[in-house]
């Protein structure tokens, strides 16, 4: 299983406009991604409940987890778009 820890980059954290394009991102991988507080319990990071109910603020870091073919390089862009607080999906996502 490929791993990364992150700070969150969005001022707002993991809320509304930031959730959906992570949720898009994670979802868009075609990999079980998921998502954690620090050393807090995973989630599926391709729900969006899942990932509003962690209550993530800008600032925080986060642990993002992948497994399958291809893992590493997802985790590689989902970090980027996190730590990055960018405002929409690259076209490398």
């Amino acid at each position: 299983m490929a791993e990364r820890r992150v700070t969150v980059g969005w001022p707002e954290g993991l809320h509304a406009r930031p959730a959906s394009l992570f949720v898009r991102a994670s979802t868009a991988t075609g990999l079980p991604v998921t998502v954690a507080k620090s050393e807090g319990e995973a989630v599926n990071a391709r729900s969006m409940l899942a990932v509003l109910g962690l209550g993530v603020q800008g600032g925080e870091e986060i642990r993002l987890s992948a497994e399958g073919e291809g893992a590493e390089e997802a985790l590689d862009r989902l970090a980027k778009l996190v730590t990055e607080g960018l405002q929409e999906l690259p076209e490398t996502v």
